[in-house]
Formats: structure tokens, sequence, C-alpha cells
């Protein structure tokens, strides 16, 4: 996950490939079912779109390291979650319109966005500099938390699974913050203090790990 310098042009694009034939069974899905509600569907498309810019501009735009094949195939079928999954709650939920839920969700996503979005753009010119080399980025939105940008994830994801209006969508959410919190942040962790030392050792002292002014 962590260390690969070298370029990996084809395992990214892989990962572009599948979340394009995503999109188009996510569209298939969404439009099969004609007694879903437009706003409903249009809003989970737009989810999608988003969804999918951001996703592509982390990895051809602001991901400069290059990724293994293990990892592009796990991404690719983790994203299938959102792409499918999503779409396939929305159409079988049993619930009737819920407007709270609708509303928090869109304002969840937006926020989970901006967040994740964000704190990745402010990071990027740190990164880019050659006079940080082995330095570690404490600035931007993660002053705030050591791992921003997964809180961002969960947020968006959270929102992304409320305006499907299916109560069981939010297992998606809730599992994505589990594996954050047992497996994700601990490994990078470990990374990070690997790299950097004494300096990540200060950060964690001064920092919350996942949710700013929390834990």
């Amino acid at each position: 996950m962590y260390g690969i310098h070298q370029k990996t042009t084809a395992a990214k694009v892989f990962i572009f490939i599948t979340q394009i034939i995503y999109l188009i069974l996510a569209f298939f899905i969404l439009y099969r079912d004609a007694t879903l509600d437009n706003y409903i569907r249009y809003t989970i498309i737009i989810f999608l779109l988003i969804t999918f810019l951001r996703l592509n501009a982390m990895l051809f735009i602001w991901l400069p390291r290059g990724i293994s094949w293990k990892e592009s195939i796990g991404n690719s079928l983790a994203f299938a979650i959102y792409y499918i999954g999503f779409p396939l709650f929305t159409v079988y939920s049993q619930a009737d319109s819920n407007i709270a839920m609708y509303v928090i969700g869109i304002v969840l996503f937006l926020a989970g966005s901006f967040i994740n979005t964000t704190s990745e753009l402010l990071r990027k010119p740190f990164k880019a500099d050659p006079a940080n080399k082995g330095k570690l980025y404490r600035g931007g939105l993660f002053k705030y938390a050591i791992h921003i940008n997964y809180y961002g994830d969960i947020l968006w994801v959270a929102g992304f699974a409320l305006v499907t209006i299916n109560v069981w969508a939010l297992l998606v959410p809730l599992f994505l913050f589990l594996m954050f919190v047992f497996s994700y942040i601990p490994n990078a962790d470990k990374y990070l203090l690997e790299k950097y030392g004494s300096q990540f050792e200060d950060y964690q002292k001064h920092t919350k790990r996942l949710i700013p002014f929390i834990w």
C-alpha cells in the first residue's frame, strides 16, 4: 500500500475501466425501476458522478505514488459497493421517502467530499516540494486529525447511504469505519512511524487520530 514510487499506469487504468463499467450498470439499475422517485434517482446519479470524478482525480492527479495490482483489484472490488451497492439499496428500499434522512445525507456527502478532497489538495504542494523531503506534513486539515482524509471518507459514504432511504445501506459506512479503525489506521501509523520517527510520535501526541476534537 505504501512505498511504491514507480509509475503503475496499467493498474490505475484498470481501476478506471472498472468504474466505467460500474457506472453503466448503476444507470441500468436506477432506470429499470420506474417507481423510483425521480429526485432520489437524480441525487444518486449526481453522487455517483461526483464520486467518479473525485476518485479518479485522486488516482491520476493527487496520488503520485504507484499502486500494486493487489491494491488495484482490491480497490476495484471495493468501489463496486459504492457504484452498484448503493443503487441496489435504493431500488430495493422498503421505506417511504424520508426528507430528514435525505437532507442529512446530502449534507454529510458534501461535507465528507469537501474534507477528503480539500485535505488532499492542501497537502499536495507540500509533498511535491523537494525541500520538504523527509518532513511530515501536519498542516491544512491534517492539523485536526492525523487521518482527516479517512474521516471525510466515512462522512461522504454515510451521506450516500442515507439518501438511498434504506437503513441497511448504513452497514457500508459502519464497515468502512471498522476497517479504518482496525486495519487502515494501524497500518498507516506503523508506516508513518517507521518513515518519520520522532516527527510522527510528536504528531500523535498532539493530534487526534481520526475524528477531530474527539478521537
